[in-house]
């Protein structure tokens, strides 16, 4: 049984799909501790400028940054209705000798706002080091099947053949495409600092009698004790809320790219050529025992879906957001900056978990490959009874007329594509059906793709996993 609540709503986000490790990130005890060392941070950072704050209350703070009183904070929020000013209270309670600085020349979104980037920082970070080993485990399964030969589509048609290998470096193309966009949204994560109620600083040049050049200092000084290069150099009360669209659209081009992924294997399973991991005890079908449904791709899909259509919630929000601020980005930001990374966090680890596990039928796929190959082998043909001494137009026509009457014979009768039969029994190619057979190695129609999964790999891949080689290793677990 599980351990939460069966008499209320729970999120199957935090239930069955993300990891331990990502919860975490969007806890309670990850937000207020970041409350506490923000406060602590700013502190410092006015004792250092000058103001009349003593060591002794520092140390005090810093005693209790990570034991947080819930129950004092929830019952004095009841009173004021304010979740900060709650907290600095229930701060205090454990300060009483800090009591009286601990927020000094702050507002709200100095805690609120700075633990809302941290929390997102970190969570981009965590879903770099799984989105790292998705492409790592896809290159390895691109590697090994780098030169094995299969129906390529389009439009989901039989088209000239490529291989296994190298459709997986589609999939991995576009996650490194992700890779690329996230590296550029993290690397320019600041914090907002603390600007005051309208970002002029205002009440910081009051506590400073006037003096602009400690204020000025003051964001850089906390952006350092926080880990961040530095804060964002305007705003109003908040940080744009265009950063938390370009956070979102990170996440779902993170999901579109394994929603691709997802379909394609979804379809290969339908056509029995591959199949993702089914646990000895699995069941496929409440009605039908013998199906092995592709439940985890279908997951990705499901879940990747919700993360697309959640980066629309920050893009409005960022949108309606009226001159310094607007107190309606709250509950949607509660809402859809958390639970599109959870959404994430769980899509990589099926992703992870699907790849690392994927099945693939060889047989299934030369079957289906040869099945179409005397259609795709034509020009070959074409071009070897032409240097036998056929004429090249007469033999186009004939080929067209043979190859339509092949495809009857699939698809009105059911039958085998018997159209190297056909072209054997007409004197015109003067070509026999061993010699035709002859030209039905798959391997020769899959022009460079083998070459190009390695040249992809060592070019591109390669140097990504090599640079994040300590980010490697993971493995990822399905709770259901």
């Amino acid at each position: 049984m599980s351990t939460a609540s069966t008499d209320r709503y729970n999120s199957p986000l935090s239930e069955r799909y993300a990891s331990k490790e990502m919860q975490y990130i969007f806890s309670p005890d990850m937000k207020f501790r970041t409350w506490r060392k923000l406060w602590i941070a700013l502190a410092e950072t006015e004792k250092e400028l000058g103001l009349p704050i003593t060591q002794e209350q520092i140390d005090e703070m810093k005693a209790h940054a990570e034991d947080i009183n819930y129950e004092v904070a929830k019952a004095r929020e009841k009173e004021v209705r304010h979740d900060v000013m709650s907290h600095v209270y229930a701060y205090g309670v454990q300060c009483p000798k800090a009591k009286g600085i601990i927020h000094l020349g702050a507002t709200s979104c100095y805690v609120g706002d700075n633990t809302d980037i941290i929390i997102m920082t970190e969570a981009l970070r965590l879903i770099r080091k799984k989105l790292i080993n998705v492409i790592a485990e896809l290159a390895d399964f691109a590697e090994n099947y780098k030169a094995l030969p299969t129906l390529a589509f389009t439009h989901f048609q039989p088209a000239q053949p490529t291989t296994v290998g190298k459709r997986a470096t589609l999939w991995i193309q576009e996650f490194c495409l992700d890779l690329e966009d996230l590296d550029h949204v993290l690397s320019g994560m600041k914090l907002l600092g603390s600007k005051g109620t309208t970002g002029t600083q205002a009440s910081f040049l009051e506590l400073f009698n006037g003096e602009r050049e400690k204020v000025d200092r003051i964001d850089p000084m906390i952006a350092e004790k926080m880990g961040f290069a530095a804060c964002y150099p305007v705003s109003g009360q908040t940080y744009s809320r265009k950063v938390d669209t370009r956070v979102a659209n990170v996440l779902a081009g993170i999901a579109a790219s394994a929603h691709k992924m997802s379909n394609d294997i979804r379809l290969l399973q339908h056509l029995k050529e591959v199949e993702e991991p089914f646990e000895k005890s699995q069941i496929g079908s409440s009605a039908m025992a013998y199906k092995r449904n592709p439940m985890r791709s279908e997951r990705i899909a499901s879940l990747s879906r919700y993360v697309m259509i959640d980066a629309l919630n920050p893009a409005i929000t960022s949108a309606t957001q009226w001159f310094e601020r607007t107190l309606d980005d709250s509950a949607n930001k509660r809402l859809s900056i958390p639970e599109g990374f959870l959404a994430t966090d769980g899509i990589l680890d099926l992703c992870l978990n699907v790849v690392d596990g994927l099945v693939v039928y060889p047989k299934v796929i030369e079957k289906r490959l040869r099945s179409e190959l005397p259609f795709m082998a034509t020009e070959n043909i074409m071009m070897d009874a032409v240097k036998a001494g056929g004429d090249r137009q007469e033999l186009h026509e004939k080929i067209r007329e043979l190859s339509m009457e092949a495809g009857r014979n699939v698809k009105a009768e059911g039958g085998e594509n018997n159209l190297l039969e056909l072209i054997a029994a007409d004197p015109d190619f003067n070509l026999t059906l061993e010699e035709l057979q002859e030209t039905m190695d798959p391997a020769k129609y899959t022009g460079c793709a083998k070459e190009q999964v390695e040249t992809f790999l060592s070019a591109v891949v390669a140097p990504i996993l090599e640079g994040n080689r300590e980010l490697l290793g993971m493995k990822a677990k399905i709770s259901v």
